[in-house]
């Protein structure tokens, strides 16, 4: 092979290799697969009973429920409640306890009828007192949060049991008086016993009391319960109160 034959096999070598090269570095690289979407997160479950499920008028029932899957849980009449629990009630008329779970994975609720009869037929003992005694030993006032209005979820319990002995009693009418702690100005803690007087009405009406049956009115600070300067005492006066018009 002469000199210029040799030149030309190494310039075809090497043109071979560049587009060998060439041809590997424009190659990519598979990407990985795409990860499965995650599960749907599991719906809720909810289950009410109530037992027994007929009851004369003034007579217990017992609500038993049941949920999965739920991270709020409420019940008409009840408000927030546990997951899973049960709860005596005393309804003075037919009602329907409505139980709703809410949870990531949606909405579930349930029903529970409870079928009241003999309305008057068991008269409690509290209807052989005068009104005034009956109303001091069964109606009880409800107390706030701190800077607050809002009623709290123990609370909705008592403001049913009193909006259930007015019910046996329509003939009573009544003031809630919103009342504060001594802190903060007269004029704010006026508005703040505003808020709470009608905070504790629009329960008590929700529940089945005429609003006609009730009047409110802000006490502010002016009235306190306790006198003390301490939490214990604050908490006392941070109140709806109820007094009896008639």
């Amino acid at each position: 092979m002469n000199r210029n034959c040799m030149k030309w096999a190494m310039m075809v070598v090497v043109l071979a290799m560049m587009i060998v090269g060439s041809a590997c570095s424009n190659k990519k690289p598979t990407p990985p697969p795409a990860a499965p979407p995650p599960p749907p997160a599991p719906a809720p479950t909810a289950t009410i009973t109530a037992n027994p499920n007929t009851v004369n008028a003034g007579q217990p029932t017992t609500l038993t429920w049941q949920t999965t899957n739920a991270t709020d849980v409420t019940i008409d009449v009840l408000g927030s409640v546990d997951p899973n629990g049960s709860k005596q009630v005393t309804p003075v008329e037919s009602t329907t306890y409505h139980l709703v779970a809410k949870g990531s994975g949606g909405t579930q609720d349930a029903t529970a009828r409870v079928t009241v009869s003999g309305g008057g037929a068991s008269q409690p003992d509290e209807i052989s007192l005068s009104d005034q005694q009956a109303f001091a030993k069964y109606v009880k006032d409800i107390y706030y949060d701190y800077d607050a209005y809002t009623v709290r979820a123990a609370d909705q319990a008592v403001l049913q049991a009193n909006a259930n002995f007015f019910k046996q009693h329509p003939n009573i009418h009544f003031t809630i008086e919103g009342h504060c702690d001594e802190r903060g100005s007269t004029e704010y803690n006026l508005a703040l016993g505003d808020n709470r007087a009608s905070a504790a009405k629009n329960a008590i009406v929700q529940a089945g009391i005429p609003a006609s049956s009730v009047r409110t009115i802000s006490y502010g600070k002016e009235k306190p319960f306790c006198t003390e300067s301490n939490e214990q005492c604050w908490q006392q006066n941070r109140r709806a109160h109820f007094v009896i018009s008639k």
